[in-house]
């Protein structure tokens, strides 16, 4: 057999020797090979049988194997030669050996992944089989709660068959008259270690009673599903005391570790604009008490922003289980008082936490978040903002287990980098940019802000910063711009309410069409800034970008919630007056929120100008748009709902239904759109800047309000599914009235929307998609009803529109032509009034093309009001 079939044989016994006829001299012939065979040394490997290494041979090719897995043919040659322990070794043998080697290597990670996947799932089962339990246990309380409400009910006494409104409304009151030691707590001397640890203590137990109890009623979030690789267990609260939030999940972090970067809010909730220790305490069971005064930034231009003075607990269990709890110091608390700051609404933690507990792997973690946010301190349509536990779980809950768990990616090489920087310099970025937009939103006096003016007609706010270098930060080096020329920052800012818009469909196409809102002469006027030289003002333009628009990804989280990227505008010259930008101009953005499918999640869309360096301490100045959804809160405290009951009492039955209808309010899309703009100025040229950000926001605010009414489904059609009218006989007399004056003074009927025809008058005039709005025949008129888009005009609803005064809502020019005009309703018994503004309860404005205002008689022919149809209104 040749030397070449036994390579090609490699792997395979050699095969019997073949008898050959013998030819004449062949004994001869054979008997010299032979001799020649036993002269020459034998080979020390045979390539067809199985190779033993040495350990000095492993070794040299495993360092190899760690600087290439997969060497090519002239490298293996090459280590033959260079490696004198290999000489004996065949490349193909040793080809095959770097084969096996990377075979091991998968199989070993593929075994190590099982293994993890194992430890989650068997974590994960620990956790569901406790959610379980919990579960069952809420049941049962459930349960025993309503046999004992059923028996109260069967049981005959006068508290129980007495079914006025006194009763109903003072039952609460009686009811704590007879247990005033569960409202009343010990006192308790909070000023000393003592009094704070005995606090601390009675805030662990009740936040572990959330956590792990059923002190409050859990309701999972949908979309929320467990999972070894899912972001956790997602619930929210369910008819409690302000708004709450809970999840519980595993990360492959140790406790220690997920303490610390829990404790470290400012690097993972979006929302904090600071927070400072003022005391830490030592206790002797070897725990830290620590009293915190946090701020938050306010969501939108038209509320205020929170602080918190709150007391947090950091204490080790019995089992190995760290836990953090924390709840507000108020004067039921007692404790010493915290800061007062103007211009913040003081708002309360109760107890809430966080439990880690160690597991094979990492941990598990249970977080509790449970605020009051003094939710009736805001206008009433943004309450939502405030009374939803959905927002709250976005906002904290799981932005909290998203970065953790981002964290324990990256620590364990999972996450590769990108264009060159580690995670954590993208993660800066991100917070940066948030935390400018926040700031350029808030506008807060210390740092350096001030109001320059407002314009009422479009409630455009504007605010200028001086001290630019103090807002971008100490550790960032200023742009050029600020240190050669004497000026600062202006930021103009806006914000509006959105109907039946998704925010993540809006921000979503504000992103990829970026031509359809923005002007190229301020995208250069921005660009232009980061220079030293200066630039004239821009005047606006119509159109798109002189180029296309590149998006360029540069990181993103686990779950693809948030984007950061570079976004390149490409310019083929852009010249205005004497300088020319032949250059394309870079935009780094984050926008996040886009999943349409994650209830409560505010959708973000935030840019900075830079240049081509983007150095990591690169200044930014961020603008751009955040759209929160208004999601009703869908249940109420009882005394929240004892109110409720007292006023559809008051109202008649109309109120009850409008009452028994607000929790439908959820199904209607409203949303909050804030815009805000920042642009760099110099001394001289701040108000001709001004005049030209008021004039952008402007522009821009309107492209959005066009593309979102693109984008939106009817609105007419969805607010009658979600509206219903009140059923009172005074309301249906009033409808009946209402019409009937119409047809007298014009000879028509209205025209109502399309309902099939078979609607009562009522129902009619509660879907017609005109603003009907009634007032009183009094020297001062006041509003006494609104149909529904009437009360969406008005951001208000049937309870809260009686006696408003009609002067509230009209504008100076409205007033003045209602005042000419009311002698000939009077005496005629209609008037057609142009087109004007009407002011809602918020202070927005919202247009429309003509007013028709008649005198409605009553059956007796006697005027009863007045009534006004504002044809074709918009939010401006």
């Amino acid at each position: 057999m040749t030397r070449r079939a036994s390579l090609a044989v490699a792997a395979a016994p050699p095969p019997p020797p073949r008898r050959l006829p013998r030819a004449p001299g062949s004994s001869a012939a054979m008997a010299a090979v032979a001799s020649r065979e036993s002269l020459s040394p034998a080979p020390q490997v045979d390539a067809g049988k199985y190779v033993r290494y040495t350990p000095e041979q492993v070794e040299a090719l495993e360092r190899v194997y760690n600087e290439c897995p997969k060497p090519s043919s002239l490298r293996r040659q090459q280590l033959i030669r260079e490696c004198p322990i290999l000489r004996n070794i065949e490349p193909k043998q040793i080809k095959v050996w770097f084969q096996n080697r990377r075979c091991r290597e998968k199989q070993r990670k593929e075994a190590s992944r099982l293994q993890t996947v194992n430890r989650k799932l068997t974590a994960m089962n620990k956790l569901l089989m406790e959610e379980n339990d919990r579960l069952q246990k809420q049941v049962s309380r459930l349960v025993y709660d309503n046999g004992s409400m059923r028996n109260q009910l069967h049981k005959p006494s006068a508290a129980t068959t007495d079914t006025s409104c006194e009763s109903v409304v003072t039952s609460g009151q009686h009811h704590q008259q007879q247990n005033p030691a569960v409202q009343r707590p010990p006192q308790r001397d909070a000023n000393n270690p003592a009094g704070l640890l005995a606090i601390a203590e009675e805030t662990l137990a009740e936040f572990m009673s959330k956590a792990t109890g059923t002190a409050v009623n859990w309701v999972q979030m949908v979309g929320m599903k467990p999972g070894p690789d899912s972001i956790g267990i997602i619930a929210v609260s369910h008819n409690c005391s302000g708004v709450a939030a809970r999840a519980c999940g595993l990360v492959s972090l140790e406790p220690t570790k997920v303490a610390e970067i829990l404790k470290d809010r400012a690097s993972w909730y979006r929302d904090c604009r600071c927070v400072d220790t003022l005391h830490v305490i030592p206790t002797g069971n070897g725990g830290t008490i620590e009293l915190i005064y946090m701020q938050t930034y306010a969501p939108t231009t038209l509320a205020e922003p929170r602080d918190f003075w709150t007391l947090r607990y950091t204490s080790g269990l019995d089992d190995g289980s760290l836990v953090i709890c924390e709840r507000s110091l108020t004067q039921s608390t007692g404790g010493p008082s915290g800061p007062n700051t103007p211009n913040f609404i003081r708002a309360e933690v109760l107890p809430s936490g966080y439990l880690i507990r160690p597991c094979e792997g990492g941990s598990m973690i249970h977080i509790v978040d449970h605020v009051d946010l003094d939710a009736w301190s805001v206008p009433e349509v943004l309450r939502p903002l405030y009374e939803s536990p959905k927002i709250l779980a976005q906002k904290m809950t799981v932005a909290a287990f998203r970065h953790i768990r981002q964290i324990a990616l990256e620590s364990s090489g999972e996450i590769p980098y990108g264009a060159g920087r580690q995670p954590a310099v993208f993660r800066t970025f991100s917070q940066r940019l948030s935390r400018g937009f926040n700031d350029a939103v808030n506008g807060f006096p210390d740092d350096g802000w001030s109001l320059l003016s407002n314009d009422g007609a479009e409630d455009i706010t504007i605010t200028v910063n001086s001290s630019p270098n103090k807002l971008v930060g100490s550790h960032i080096s200023p742009a050029p711009f600020f240190s050669s020329i004497g000026g600062g920052i202006l930021c103009a800012k806006a914000s509006m309410l959105l109907q039946n818009v998704p925010p993540a469909l809006l921000v979503r196409f504000l992103r990829e069409h970026r031509s359809e809102w923005a002007d190229p002469g301020v995208d250069a006027y921005s660009a232009a800034s980061l220079r030293a030289s200066p630039y004239a003002v821009p005047g606006l333009r119509a159109g798109g970008f002189m180029g296309s628009q590149v998006i360029l990804p540069l990181a993103h989280t686990l779950e693809h919630e948030e984007f950061l990227e570079v976004i390149r505008l490409e310019g083929h010259g852009f010249s205005h007056d004497e300088v020319f930008l032949a250059r394309d101009m870079f935009l780094l953005q984050l926008c996040s929120g886009v999943d349409e499918n994650a209830p409560g999640a505010c959708a973000q869309l935030v840019f900075a100008p830079i240049d081509e360096s983007f150095a990591d301490d690169a200044p930014l100045l961020p603008s751009g748009f955040r759209v929160i959804p208004l999601d009703a809160k869908t249940d109420v405290p009882s005394a929240t709902r004892t109110l409720d009951l007292a006023s559809a009492l008051e109202v008649g039955s109309g109120g009850a239904s409008r009452a028994s209808n607000d929790a439908s309010g959820a199904c209607n899309t409203r949303s909050v759109l804030t815009i805000a703009f920042q642009f760099s100025f110099e001394n001289h040229l701040r108000e001709s800047v001004a005049a030209m950000a008021r004039q952008y926001v402007r522009a821009v605010m309107a492209s959005v309000q066009r593309v979102a009414m693109a984008i939106a489904p009817s609105r007419i059609g969805s607010q009658i599914e979600t509206k219903h009218p009140p059923g009172s006989p005074e309301a249906l007399t009033l409808a009946r009235w209402i019409s009937r004056s119409y047809r007298a003074h014009t000879g028509a009927e209205i025209r109502w929307s399309d309902s099939g025809g078979a609607d009562s008058p009522l129902t009619l005039l509660w879907k017609h998609s005109d603003a009907i709005l009634c007032c009183s025949l009094k020297p001062a008129p006041m509003l006494t009803f609104a149909n529904s888009a009437g009360l969406d005009i008005l951001e208000t609803t049937l309870i809260n529109i009686q006696d408003m005064p009609l002067e509230a809502v009209l504008d100076d020019e409205g007033r003045k032509v209602l005042y000419l005009e009311l002698p000939k309703i009077m005496q005629q018994g209609l008037a057609y009034l142009p087109g004007g503004v009407c002011k809602s309860t918020m202070g927005r404005q919202a247009s429309y093309e003509q007013a028709v205002a008649w005198k409605v008689l009553g059956d007796d022919g006697v005027p009863h009001c007045l009534a006004f149809m504002l044809l074709n209104w918009t939010f401006i």
